[in-house]
């Protein structure tokens, strides 16, 4: 890659993207506004923009150096809306994302980032959410009663020991800070590479599956 070149690129972005956009078809409506939280490189956007051509798509990201990326990949895309710089534990949060979405999607970041963002980012999406919307989180956790791959262990030391405030977290923890704000797991989806899909939503399911 050239370094004058805008693009980022993640690996893991490129080989997730096929399995979780298969979830999303099964998961949403065909068509609606959805804010994604933590676009990082910008891929997830770009393929999922493309491929759901019915639903508007907000990219957002912590980092400033990762919205021209984003751009750079969703450039083409007439349903991609420019990125927006949003840190989730600014509260309110800004006021040019949209008030109300249809959906939320957030990948890849609850590990990578303090607990109290986690913490943040429910009431967060309690708030920017339609009264049907969706929060859809994915990444790997930890689940009580549920062994945890070797993959995963290692990936959990390897967080904590470049950052302890980092780490994979524990499903059922993540669970307290959704149902303090009205937020319930309504479906989770066993995911390759030992991840999980979660879908979060206001009215409980009949099951989680």
């Amino acid at each position: 890659m050239q370094t004058n070149h805008p693009r980022l690129f993640s690996a893991a972005a490129e080989r997730n993207c096929v399995p979780i956009l298969a979830e999303l078809k099964r998961l949403l409506p065909p068509q609606g506004l959805m804010l994604e939280i933590a676009s990082g490189t910008g891929q997830h956007a770009a393929h999922f923009g493309a491929e759901l051509t019915g639903w508007r798509w907000q990219p957002t990201d912590f980092d400033p150096a990762s919205l021209p990326s984003i751009s750079a990949w969703c450039g083409d895309l007439a349903n991609v809306l420019p990125p927006l710089r949003l840190d989730v534990l600014t509260d309110p949060w800004p006021c040019e994302l949209p008030h109300t979405v249809d959906a939320m999607y957030c990948a890849n970041m609850l590990h990578i980032v303090p607990w109290a963002c986690t913490a943040a980012l429910m009431p967060g999406a309690a708030r920017q959410l339609s009264s049907g919307g969706v929060l859809i989180t994915y990444g790997p956790y930890l689940e009580e009663g549920v062994p945890t791959a070797a993959g995963n262990l290692e990936f959990d030391a390897d967080l904590r020991s470049r950052n302890p405030a980092f780490g994979l977290r524990q499903l059922s923890m993540v669970e307290v800070e959704a149902l303090a704000v009205g937020l319930h797991l309504q479906r989770r989806v066993a995911m390759p590479a030992n991840n999980l899909l979660l879908a979060w939503g206001r009215l409980r399911a009949n099951s989680v599956a």
